[in-house]
């Protein structure tokens, strides 16, 4: 008699192709913010455009994320809270990032600067696709557990 496996709900494939949508979606929409920025420049002062640009494509940007990239039905303000919170996350990885090489270095060339911004964003944006897709789109059951996941009642049990 053999045990039975738990069959992948989602195969590789579809995990390549949500991150694809995930990076064309994002980078779409923080490439179109760029635009609005270099827009809004002269009519306010850069910080308060920074800040309402950054606050208007998290709310697109999480829209997307869940009709394109991640294919979910959950909606809300809720999700979009979730999401601006892995924004908030990402921003101090790569601040912290920042801040890290200013203390090796304290005058770093232009190329290492954008190095290193670029990897930690990179970075960020991997642990961001994982936070969306595992826990602000992932798949719910009505009584909210989850298939294949172990709670601490059956793992104590398994013990």
């Amino acid at each position: 008699m053999t045990a039975p496996t738990l069959q992948p709900t989602r195969t590789p494939h579809a995990l390549v192709a949500a991150f694809v949508r995930f990076v064309v979606c994002g980078g779409g929409v923080g490439v179109a913010s760029s635009g609005v920025l270099v827009l809004l420049h002269d009519r306010m002062p850069l910080a308060v455009a920074n800040a309402l640009v950054t606050v208007v494509s998290t709310v697109i940007a999480t829209e997307l994320h869940s009709r394109v990239s991640f294919r979910s039905g959950r909606r809300g303000w809720g999700v979009h809270l979730q999401s601006g919170l892995t924004v908030a996350v990402s921003y101090a990885f790569t601040t912290g990032a920042l801040l890290c090489l200013y203390a090796v270095r304290s005058e770093p060339s232009a190329l290492v600067q954008q190095s290193v911004y670029l990897s930690a964003s990179a970075l960020a944006g991997v642990g961001r696709f994982a936070l969306l897709r595992v826990v602000v789109f992932g798949e719910r059951k009505a009584d909210g557990a989850r298939d294949g996941v172990l709670g601490r009642t059956s793992v104590a049990m398994a013990a």
